[in-house]
């Protein structure tokens, strides 16, 4: 599992800091969370294949974290795109890029598909044999969600040796790694933990978006393997949460320990602030295993 942040910070992209934006890299899929302004000049930056995105997953309706998006589409259409696209986000966002593409006469020589989210409950949003994808419901001033991709179970792992020496033959090698028992040549039914060990642990990634501290979120991402959650303001200007409805260091590191996540990635970070360090700092008061986000830092979990 390969994380890419494209852009890590809150508000107004400057020179050196980039909106929201991330690639995650999970059972050959490669997804796209949040697309704010410049993300497709990162995207080449960081060497993603514009072909390789089929899917993308918009959090909210705030321009960080969206406005990139219909030059991203506008770009595939000019690379004479073929494979349908499908973007996962709030209600509102088909309107608007349609609305754009219809003033502009723009529209896209590829499928692309909408799948509108209104929802306030965690629900399931894309699925197939490898990945699926829950929306996080959080509290933000606007309808928003967070995403929670995690890999289905692989095969079990097959002791081949064991499998012979109790006469089973290959042909039902196949079934033992997808977890039955079977019966051997003579007859014998074989437990299938006999001949074969677990798989290796499946992975998740949860990305939190712009959120005040939500509580309700933790039985959602319980035992993730890596939480990406804002932390928009260090604990000095904790009074500025409770307007905007983000959260600070520590707050994120709260229900990184609330969920037992196994580390946590801090982003989203007020351009108000020189030293990002701080917020690691002032995490780790509550959590110890903490990363910060930084434009086109890579993470591979």
């Amino acid at each position: 599992m390969k994380l890419t942040i494209l852009g890590c910070h809150s508000a107004t992209p400057r020179v050196n800091t980039n909106p929201t934006s991330q690639v995650l890299e999970i059972n050959n899929h490669i997804f796209l969370i949040d697309c704010g302004e410049g993300t497709q000049v990162e995207l080449r930056r960081n060497k993603v294949k514009f072909n390789r995105i089929k899917h993308i997953f918009i959090s909210h309706l705030h321009g960080d974290h969206y406005f990139g998006l219909i030059g991203l589409i506008s770009t595939f259409r000019l690379l004479t795109r073929e494979t349908e696209l499908h973007i996962y986000a709030p209600k509102g966002l088909k309107e608007l890029i349609t609305l754009q593409m219809k003033l502009a006469s723009s529209w896209t020589n590829y499928l692309l598909i909408f799948h509108e989210l209104t929802s306030k409950e965690s629900e399931l949003i894309f699925e197939d044999d490898t990945v699926e994808v829950h929306t996080i419901p959080l509290d933000h001033r606007i309808y928003t969600n967070g995403f929670l991709f995690k890999e289905k179970p692989g095969l079990r792992k097959l002791d081949i040796n064991a499998a012979l020496n109790v006469d089973i033959d290959m042909a039902y090698f196949n079934k033992l790694k997808q977890g039955f028992d079977v019966v051997n040549e003579k007859g014998e039914l074989i437990k299938n933990d006999t001949v074969t060990k677990d798989p290796v642990k499946p992975k998740s990634y949860a990305f939190c978006s712009d959120t005040a501290y939500n509580e309700s979120v933790i039985d959602v991402i319980k035992g993730t393997t890596v939480l990406y959650h804002e932390s928009t303001f260090l604990d000095k200007h904790e009074k500025l949460t409770k307007p905007t409805k983000h959260s600070t260091a520590k707050q994120a590191a709260s229900i990184a320990k609330q969920a037992e996540v196994g580390t946590l990635v801090l982003g989203h970070f007020s351009t108000r602030y020189d030293n990002l360090n701080d917020f690691k700092i002032e995490a780790q008061t509550v959590f110890k295993n903490v990363e910060l986000a930084q434009d086109g830092k890579k993470f591979i979990f």
